[in-house]
C-alpha cells in the first residue's frame, strides 16, 4: 500500500511509524512545506520517500496532518488529484467547515473525515512516537458520504494501529471538542501567560512551582500555528465554552471574596465527581486493550 502523509510532524509522523509496525508492504511518502521537516523525517525513518503533491495520483491512502486552515485549502486540491480507488482522511480538530468545503466535490466519496483524539504538546518529525494512537478514539464524521470500500480500508488501518472508532456529525463534534480540548488549551495558555507576567517581578516564582503547575500548563507548549486556526474555525463554540468557564471563575472568585468557604468546599467536592468519570474512561480503555491482545 502506498500511503502519502501530508504533514510529517507529530501526528503525521506517528501515523507513519505505526503503519510501518502493522503493515509489512506499506510505503510511506512524505509531503511537507518544510524541507527541514522532510529531511528530518527521512533521517529518522519516519517516511521512506519525499514526494510532491502531483505524485498523489499514485496513492492508496492520503493522510492530512496539517493545521485546519491549511486543510481547508489543500483538501479540494488533493481530491482533484487522487485516483478513484484512493481514500483521503485527515486529523483535523474541527470538522464542520472542512466537510462543508468538499460537500459538492466530485470526489467527495473518496474523503473520510476523521479526528484522532491523540497528541502531545510537542511538534515536528522528532516528536513522532510509536503507538501514539493505541487505545485512543478516532472520531469519524459523515461516514455515509464515503464510498463503502474506501471507508472499510481506512477503518481497518485505524483499528490495526489500535484505535477505537466513534461516529459523530460534524456540528456535534465541533461543539463537544470545544469543551474537552479547545478550552483546556486556552486555559493552559492563559495560565502560562499569567505566571510569565508575574515572573517579571518575582523571579523565584518558578522555584515554587510543583508538578501541579507543570501538568496544568503543559498544553501551553503546543504550537500556536496549529491552535490559532482551530480557535478561529471553531470560534462560535469556543466563545460559548469561554463564557461558561469565565462565569464559573467569577462565581468562585466571589465566593472567596465573600468568605463563603463552605460553598467553596461544596463546589470543589461536587467537581471531584470528575475522578469517577475519568476512572470509568480509563477502565474502559483497559478493557479494550485487553480484548485486543
Amino acid at each position: 500500500m502506498k500511503v502519502f502523509v501530508i504533514g510529517t510532524g507529530l501526528i503525521g509522523g506517528s501515523f507513519a511509524l505505526d503503519l510501518k509496525t502493522v503493515m509489512k508492504d506499506v510505503e510511506i511518502y512524505g509531503i511537507d512545506k518544510s524541507q527541514k521537516h522532510l529531511d528530518k523525517a527521512l533521517a529518522l525513518g519516519v517516511i521512506d520517500y519525499q514526494a510532491e503533491l502531483e505524485d498523489i495520483s499514485q496513492a492508496d491512502l492520503v493522510y492530512l496532518a496539517i493545521p485546519v486552515d491549511a486543510s481547508l485549502k489543500l483538501l479540494p486540491q488533493v481530491l482533484d488529484l487522487v485516483n478513484d480507488d484512493c481514500v483521503v482522511t485527515d486529523a483535523g480538530s474541527t470538522k464542520e467547515h472542512l466537510c462543508k468545503m468538499v460537500e459538492d466535490h466530485p470526489k467527495r466519496r473518496n474523503y473520510l473525515a476523521g479526528h484522532p483524539i491523540a497528541g502531545t504538546e510537542f511538534s515536528g518529525p522528532e516528536a513522532a512516537i510509536h503507538e501514539l494512537f493505541r487505545n485512543k478514539t478516532n472520531i469519524i464524521c459523515e461516514v455515509e458520504k464515503t464510498a463503502f470500500k474506501l471507508q472499510e480500508r481506512a477503518l481497518e488501518v485505524f483499528q490495526n494501529i489500535g484505535m477505537r472508532i466513534r461516529y459523530m456529525d460534524p456540528v456535534s463534534h465541533d461543539r463537544h471538542i470545544a469543551y474537552v480540548s479547545h478550552l483546556s488549551h486556552i486555559s493552559s495558555f492563559m495560565l502560562g501567560k499569567t505566571v510569565l507576567e508575574k515572573e517579571k517581578n518575582e523571579r523565584d516564582i518558578f522555584d515554587l512551582a510543583g508538578s501541579g503547575f507543570e501538568s496544568t500548563v503543559r498544553l501551553a507548549k503546543s504550537s500556536p500555528a496549529m491552535w490559532t486556526p482551530i480557535f478561529n474555525l471553531n470560534k462560535k463554540n469556543v466563545l460559548e465554552t469561554l463564557d461558561e468557564y469565565i462565569s464559573n471563575l467569577e462565581n468562585f472568585r466571589k465566593l472567596i471574596q465573600e468568605d463563603n468557604f463552605e460553598e467553596v468546599y461544596s463546589e470543589m467536592e461536587k467537581t471531584n465527581h470528575i475522578k469517577e468519570v475519568l476512572n470509568g474512561i480509563n477502565k474502559n480503555e483497559l478493557k479494550i486493550a485487553e480484548n485486543g491482545k
